[in-house]
């Protein structure tokens, strides 16, 4: 199971602008992090070079690590949402929640813009994400309760 997130292009439009915003970051906070085309690992390009790329290129990816047991990938999909998937499995225990959460803070507030959390399959019902008013991570739904 894993989480679809991002700045949402529908509500909060992202930009180029935005993508090498979050590039920086990955660079400053000396995060681990793997770019690849395909199956070649490259050096991370500007946000303008990966997204100008043709229409029937390759999707490329950016693994990001802020800490070694949380793994976050960047899809380069386009220009108007800068969207990752993180895997649940790798977020239990309240250590790592507590960065998993330490992350999308640092994300939205270098973009100032919220970053949502979606249930896989289920885009456009966030459940957790980066408030920029609270500057903090919010519960966004009700937990299930079985």
């Amino acid at each position: 199971m894993s989480w679809q997130a991002g700045v949402e292009g529908r509500r909060h439009a992202a930009s180029v602008e935005d993508w090498q915003a979050v590039l920086d970051l990955v660079a400053e906070e000396d995060w681990k992090c793997q770019y690849s085309e395909g199956e070649t690992v490259l050096p991370v390009p500007r946000a303008d070079a990966v997204l100008s790329r043709p229409a029937d290129a390759e999707c490329p990816d950016l693994r990001v690590w802020p800490t070694a047991d949380v793994l976050a990938i960047f899809r380069f999909h386009a220009d108007d949402e800068v969207d990752f998937d993180v895997d649940l499995r790798e977020l239990q225990g309240q250590d790592r929640l507590d960065v998993f959460c330490g992350f999308l803070r640092e994300i939205g507030r270098r973009l100032g813009k919220p970053v949502l959390m979606d249930p896989e399959g289920d885009y456009g019902h966030p459940v957790l994400g980066f408030d920029v008013e609270a500057d903090r991570v919010v519960l966004l739904a009700e937990p299930l309760v079985r």
